[in-house]
């Protein structure tokens, strides 16, 4: 029988988020229809604790993705986001491969910090979790360690805090500077977005010591 996040909360990162580990998500796409077009590109970076008890950005998991036989991309997408698909340079990876690069450490994340599961943080979090979750149904992945429909969203948290729901502006709001030359890379978005859910997160309840 599985254990509720509630009894399985153990360690002060699950007792903090009710058993769940936040995971930082961004993904790069062929388009904005999660049904149709493909999953191009993720990256994941789940929240650690330092030793002062702050949130702070883990390592980073990233792949770069085929398009799925049966997805389609539209050309406008690969002009903002720069992707060349099919480039020798770019290291693609078979859709299961993918989520595979991305599944596996963080649910060794997961369970370092005694998690049941990883909730996906994002920004417009509910983009990345429809794309990750249509990839998962298109392979039948089994051991997706992600809630299905549960998310923090970074777009909320920084319109409260700062009163900025674009990325780019809240993260400068912030104080964390912002390089659109490196925007829309799913390993840089996913990193800005990780250190805004910090910066954030450890001012509530209380400051953490030492949080920039």
């Amino acid at each position: 029988m599985t254990e509720s996040p509630e009894r399985a909360a153990s360690t002060p990162m699950a007792e903090r988020f009710r058993g769940y580990l936040p995971v930082v998500v961004d993904v790069e796409t062929g388009g904005f229809d999660w049904n149709k077009h493909a999953l191009l590109e993720i990256a994941a970076i789940p929240i650690e604790l330092n030793e002062r008890g702050c949130f702070i950005p883990g390592a980073v998991a990233h792949a770069h993705i085929a398009p799925a036989p049966g997805t389609t991309v539209d050309p406008k997408s690969l002009e903002i986001t720069g992707i060349r698909i099919g480039h020798p340079l770019r290291g693609e990876v078979d859709e299961r491969s993918g989520l595979d690069a991305i599944f596996v450490p963080v649910r060794a994340a997961a369970k370092r910090h005694g998690c049941q599961r990883a909730i996906l943080v994002g920004h417009n979090a509910h983009f990345d979790l429809n794309f990750l979750n249509a990839a998962v149904a298109r392979v039948a992945h089994k051991r997706n360690p992600f809630h299905p429909f549960s998310v923090f969203d970074t777009v909320t948290m920084a319109g409260l805090a700062y009163g900025q729901t674009v990325l780019a502006r809240a993260a400068m709001a912030a104080g964390l500077g912002w390089d659109p030359k490196e925007a829309h890379s799913a390993v840089y978005d996913a990193e800005q977005t990780a250190r805004l859910f910090c910066t954030i997160a450890n001012t509530w309840p209380t400051p953490c010591p030492g949080n920039a």
